[in-house]
């Protein structure tokens, strides 16, 4: 059985004995319904197809206790310390469990150090946020993790890539899992209110169909909030009645959307973002811009991306994207919310219903490239400075001819030594007059060059 391991771990690590289990809480005090409701096996644990389904990994980890350390990661209220706990008690593990946010190196240490001295008592180390061990912390863990003295289970809500050590990563069995699925969520609650040992049993509540769904799509996927939110609307209610779509949006006005602005849910969030304007779908674009702007998102952070996608994925098929972007930029600059969404809601909009086009961006990555693969090319002498008597004794600029001075400004001139083909415009929006123009001047320059040659044939005979 899982245990929290407190104060008692100091009189353990004296004496190397096992930490005791937690006080009970004190008379009087009543646990959330969350923590009351958590599953005590795998039977109880709602939806998770594709990581506990039928035929998956881990329940056959579990089943045959053939694993070593793994990792869970997924968003808050997913279920992950739960089954963490639940793998601890079915495969009757010595668990110890710790938060490394109140963690330290010291306690670290001795809970290591007991393992260490007990391997017969397979000792299950439940670290919840694991991303807030730092790298020292984290490292301190790997002799005994392979040495097999002890098996870790961490959960994060943080991509475990940025923030668990590779040494440790490459020894554990990483597992995501997904928010909870509306039905499932449904299903928990229908249970919890019906439950009299550990529920809302006792209260003989009832709730409407829609009721539970709406709290279903409240929790966005996070099965901890939809039970704390049942609690607090069922508590707020008469016993023997019946909970309806009313009592849960007067519960919801004061509701706020779930988004982290500094991680997964920042980083997910404009992506989609961009990924929708890009793909020209302006109601999803302005759906997951109020989607961060309600979650508290800075409105000066979106400005600059989309003043990046103006020129990255609009560019020449239509130029006033990115005059949009930057005075909406700007805008937000100065004007601050809430009414720099509206500025936001007009770029947005403008540039998902742009013509689209990402010629600039692989031209420069092409002549990039180039640069990396081969020399540098020399500044052709026709083209170099000639501002002062110096330059000009060289030779330089003084077979420069003035495009202005020829029709639709093409003299016919190289402007490299060796001719390269960097950028190929897109038929999209305006690029496609682009690129009629640069065809015309192609064919102009050869023309040219043709004329000038045959001069030159001409002049030598």
């Amino acid at each position: 059985m899982a245990e929290d391991f407190t104060d008692s771990l100091f009189a353990a690590s004296r004496n190397d004995e096992a930490p005791e289990e937690t006080p009970a809480p004190a008379s009087g005090f009543r646990r959330p319904l969350a923590a009351r409701m958590r599953p005590r096996n795998l039977e109880e644990i709602f939806g998770h197809e594709k990581v506990l389904g039928e035929g998956t990994l881990l329940p056959r980890l579990i089943a045959t206790d053939n694993f070593g350390s793994l990792l869970f990661y997924g968003p808050p209220g997913c279920g992950k310390t739960t089954l963490a706990e639940v793998i601890a008690a079915v495969t009757h593990c010595h668990c110890v469990r710790i938060n490394a946010v109140l963690s330290n190196t010291a306690e670290l240490r001795d809970i290591l150090r007991i393992a260490r001295a007990n391997p017969s008592r397979r000792t299950l180390l439940l670290i919840d946020e694991i991303h807030r061990f730092n790298k020292a912390q984290q490292d301190l863990l790997l002799p005994d993790v392979e040495a097999g003295n002890v098996r870790i289970i961490g959960c994060t809500t943080h991509n475990p890539g940025f923030y668990v050590i590779p040494p440790l990563l490459s020894r554990s069995h990483l597992f995501r899992l997904e928010p909870v699925a509306e039905k499932h969520v449904v299903a928990s609650l229908a249970r919890a209110l019906s439950d009299e040992e550990r529920g809302l049993g006792a209260l003989n509540i009832s709730a409407a169909p829609e009721a539970l769904l709406a709290l279903a799509r409240m929790s966005e996927g996070d099965m901890r909030r939809a039970l704390n939110a049942l609690e607090t609307v069922a508590l707020g209610h008469a016993p023997n009645s019946e909970l309806t779509l009313d009592d849960v949006a007067a519960f919801a006005r004061e509701r706020q959307i779930r988004y982290d602005r500094n991680e997964d849910e920042h980083y997910d969030t404009i992506s989609a973002f961009i990924k929708s304007v890009r793909g020209g779908d302006p109601d999803a674009a302005v759906y997951w811009l109020a989607v961060m702007l309600e979650g508290g998102e800075d409105p000066r952070f979106i400005a600059r991306r989309l003043v990046i996608l103006a020129s990255e994925d609009i560019g020449l098929a239509d130029s006033r994207a990115l005059t949009v972007a930057v005075a909406a930029q700007q805008a937000c600059d100065f004007i601050g919310m809430p009414e720099a969404q509206l500025t936001l809601a007009h770029a947005t909009l403008f540039l998902a219903t742009c013509p689209k086009s990402n010629s600039a961006t692989e031209a420069i990555f092409a002549a990039r490239a180039l640069l990396r693969e081969s020399p540098r090319q020399r500044v052709p002498a026709h083209l170099r400075d000639a501002h002062n008597n110096f330059n000009k004794s060289l030779g330089n600029g003084a077979s420069y001819l003035y495009s202005q001075e020829f029709p639709e400004g093409i003299s016919g001139q190289s402007y490299l030594e060796t001719p390269l083909k960097i950028y190929t415009p897109k038929s999209n929006g305006a690029e496609a007059a682009i690129a009629e123009r640069l065809a015309r001047w192609d064919t102009l320059r050869e023309k040219i060059r043709a004329e000038n040659a045959q001069a030159a044939r001409k002049k030598k005979s």
